[in-house]
């Protein structure tokens, strides 16, 4: 007694298992869909990382400068961060809306 008397039952069986096995591969716990989503996630920390550390080496160059008491950078400090002005200068400020 044969099991699958034709090549079509064959075929379709043979079908059935392919898009099974297809499935599984794509939509399982550790799935295709499950790695595209954890490397895009990589992908955006690794640019956050690299941002940061650009941020940090601005902010160290900005403190190597203060510490060797670069005039024009103290200057530039107190006038930005800390709003000073010379004496005898008028501040103007802009207000956005």
């Amino acid at each position: 007694m044969k099991l699958f008397k034709s090549k079509k039952t064959k075929f379709f069986l043979l079908l059935i298992l392919f898009l099974i096995g297809t499935a599984f591969i794509i939509f399982n716990e550790y799935g295709v869909l499950k790695y595209l989503k954890l490397k895009n996630e990589l992908d955006s920390i690794n640019e956050k990382i690299e941002q940061t550390e650009q941020e940090n080496k601005k902010l160290e160059a900005e403190v190597d400068s203060l510490e060797r008491k670069v005039p024009a950078k103290i200057e530039e400090t107190a006038r930005e961060k800390y709003h000073m002005k010379r004496e005898g200068e008028k501040t103007i400020r802009i207000i956005e809306k």
